[in-house]
């Protein structure tokens, strides 16, 4: 079992940056990929990045690339989610998941997941 809080979500105007965390706790952490993904109303959940517990890589996608930050802090098993440049576009519950071992970009693949924490952008 992997249990996930996120935190950090709240109001920001475009251009704005808020920076999301996700406490895990649980079973060994080295053994999973961590990632966020981000459901607007109305629309499918997407991925928006990942990163390998052991190793530290990290995948992005096309959306947050060069805005989006996501780093870890092995100390305090938290996962962080840096994201800069806002766009109202970017407005969305923001997830934090779990897997083991392999890297997914489907959000169905992942198994444990956190409640969630909203991101709002005003134009």
């Amino acid at each position: 079992q992997v249990l996930l809080v996120e935190s950090g979500g709240g109001l920001v105007q475009a251009g704005g940056s808020l920076r999301l965390s996700c406490a895990a706790s649980g079973r060994t952490l080295s053994r999973y990929v961590m990632a966020w993904f981000r459901q607007a109303p109305g629309k499918e959940r997407d991925f928006v990045a990942a990163i390998a517990w052991s190793g530290g890589t990290t995948y992005y996608a096309n959306s947050g690339k060069g805005r989006f930050t996501i780093s870890k802090d092995n100390a305090k098993n938290t996962v962080y989610l840096q994201m800069n440049n806002l766009h109202p576009e970017d407005t969305a519950g923001y997830y934090c998941a779990a897997r083991p071992w392999v890297y997914s970009e489907r959000h169905t693949e992942y198994n444990y997941w956190g409640q969630g924490t909203q991101a709002t952008v005003s134009s």
